[in-house]
């Protein structure tokens, strides 16, 4: 019998999550923290590379995020990469350190992180349905196959259904305390 693993798709649709609140965690809420660089990628020595890859990112101020680049040639690659991200951060360089200052956000601003974090939120809802498919494809073929009975399946395809709810509840949820941060004057 072609067991199905429960864990396998429990694991796959906790990725999804987690890819989740790494993306939120590059959103900016106002205040200054060294992981809202993370989703940013500088073309670096012939390919994409993570801005700490090639610079050390600090928060000096509350309201300030400092890039020290350690290659004196990367220092527009790096400026070009966070003036292009969708974070609004405008660098001000001074040699090989760029200095990112954090502006109030303006009701706009926050609208659009909103949208923003609906859109994050809506990839991560698809790849929990796209490992549900994943689970209800294999009881299909489970069963097809003759590995498992008619109650068998609707049993599994249950199990699977409800696991793919309890995921999307909780992108819901993880998306709402985000909203939340993101209006909080």
């Amino acid at each position: 019998m072609s067991e199905l693993d429960y864990n396998d798709l429990r694991r796959r649709m906790t990725g999804a999550i987690s890819a989740l609140k790494h993306e939120f965690s590059g959103l900016r809420t106002g205040r200054a923290s060294s992981s809202m660089l993370d989703p940013i990628t500088v073309e670096a020595y012939g390919s994409q590379m993570p801005v700490n890859q090639v610079a050390t990112v600090s928060v000096p101020e509350p309201r300030m995020v400092s890039v020290q680049v350690w290659d004196k040639s990367m220092v527009s690659a790096v400026e070009k990469a966070i003036r292009e991200s969708n974070l609004g951060l405008n660098p001000v360089v001074d040699g090989t350190v760029l200095r990112l200052p954090i502006p109030e956000l303006n009701e706009e601003r926050r609208v659009e992180l909103a949208k923003v974090a609906h859109k994050y939120a809506e990839a991560a809802k698809v790849a929990i349905r796209h490992v549900r498919r994943d689970g209800m494809d294999l009881v299909k073929k489970a069963e097809k196959a003759g590995d498992m009975g008619e109650d068998e399946s609707h049993v599994a395809q249950d199990k699977v259904q409800k696991m793919t709810d309890e995921f999307i509840a909780e992108v819901d949820e993880v998306l709402a305390k985000k909203e939340q941060e993101i209006k909080q004057v």
